[in-house]
């Protein structure tokens, strides 16, 4: 019989495993918009406020052939999802939270905001 030392605690040990009753956990349903959670997240904002986040305002989106991908050049045109003077999307980590219009700041671009969800949306959007 080939055994090796400890070769028998550990068969023991993985019937006692095989033996163990297992059952889901159960959690407490929690109330995403109120409560001592959602007010322990607002409270607890000053340890994230200085974290950065990428900030993204997108013009508009398109959908094209790698062909005519391609095929682009200086000049070419690309004509986007949005219609001229639609409000721009403003998106940080990837989630929408708010929109706005094209503004020249110090001959830069800017966006004035013109919607915005809540301060309580935005960190629980960008936390998922």
């Amino acid at each position: 019989e080939n055994t090796t030392p400890g070769s028998d605690n550990l068969a023991e040990g993985l019937k006692d495993r095989a033996a163990a009753a297992v059952r889901p956990a159960d959690y407490d349903e929690l109330d995403s918009d109120s409560g001592p959670r959602a007010s322990a997240v607002l409270n607890d904002i000053d340890l994230v406020v200085d974290v950065p986040v990428q900030v993204t305002v997108e013009l508009g989106r398109a959908k094209m052939q790698i062909r005519n991908l391609l095929a682009l050049s200086y000049g070419s045109v690309i004509e986007l999802d949005m219609l001229a003077g639609e409000p721009l999307e403003v998106v940080v980590n990837g989630c929408l939270i708010a929109q706005g219009e094209v503004v020249i700041v110090n001959d830069r671009y800017g966006i004035r905001l013109t919607d915005i969800v809540t301060p309580a949306e935005r960190l629980r959007k960008i936390n998922r």
